[in-house]
């Protein structure tokens, strides 16, 4: 096919239009074309039907959970048979490997981590949104997770002080677990920005956010509901961030403009 510009191949055709100059016109493939930044750093797409049930099914669970340790039910019993079968006692060999692979969880050093990595990243793209990301997924995990801390007020297993009691309203903030929600957002966040091997990574931080979980309960630094209830909570977050993206982009382009100006 030859290109609009070649003169006409009959002579019973009039000449080329002149309301569009060769170089006003726009080239066949530039409206369908993606920019590099967007092939390099796609955006992710709209909450699915299927992502849509995980997000109610999760939340359904993280209620449950909440509502078994308020009303006392078999989960506070189960808290307690793992509380009395005291693992860090039968297995001793284990804690010090464990003591130091829980510091994965802490919301110190895994942010530090992330941001790091996230900082190169958004410098090699050019773009602020994973560092963004990052930022407004630690934003609503503190508040979630805080609130429902604050509220409850629960004493951990080294803590408790009677039998079978649910520990709530005694100004501890051990629920939900803060190590586990925070492993489930840090290190599932980076799965959720990759652009390659995303699946791999999903793999791995569901691995790394499930043992560090069993880990602060193997330790009795928290209860099974616990562990249960952060898992849920960091769940919530990553599967909310597709509807932030929004924000995100309005950000980071009110950013873009002030830094040109």
């Amino acid at each position: 096919m030859q290109a609009p510009s070649t003169p006409a191949p009959f002579p019973n055709q009039g000449p080329e239009p002149l309301t569009t100059t060769h170089r006003e016109r726009p080239s066949p493939t530039q409206d369908h074309r993606p920019t590099q930044d967007h092939r390099r750093e796609p955006g992710w797409p709209p909450m699915s039907r299927r992502q849509a049930a995980l997000l109610t099914v999760t939340c359904v669970a993280y209620l449950l959970v909440v509502a078994g340790v308020l009303l006392n039910t078999a989960l506070v019993d189960l808290d307690w048979s793992v509380r009395l079968l005291r693992p860090y006692e039968r297995w001793p060999r284990l804690e010090p490997l464990l003591d130091t692979w829980v510091v994965a969880g802490q919301r110190g050093p895994s942010a530090i981590a992330a941001f790091v990595w996230l900082g190169w990243r958004a410098h090699r793209l050019g773009r602020l949104r994973p560092l963004l990301v990052m930022a407004v997924a630690l934003l609503l995990l503190n508040v979630t997770v805080g609130a429902v801390k604050i509220v409850t007020g629960r004493l951990g297993p080294h803590y408790a002080q009677y039998v079978g009691s649910p520990e709530l309203f005694s100004g501890g903030t051990i629920f939900p677990s803060g190590h586990t929600a925070n492993a489930v957002v840090t290190w599932g966040l980076l799965a959720y920005l990759a652009v390659r091997w995303r699946r791999t990574g999903a793999v791995i931080a569901a691995a790394t956010a499930c043992s560090i979980g069993l880990t602060t309960v193997y330790l009795g630094t928290h209860w099974v509901t616990d562990v249960l209830a952060g898992w849920a909570a960091g769940l919530l977050v990553l599967l909310s961030l597709p509807l932030l993206e929004p924000l995100v982009v309005a950000a980071e382009q009110r950013l873009v403009r002030r830094r040109v100006h």
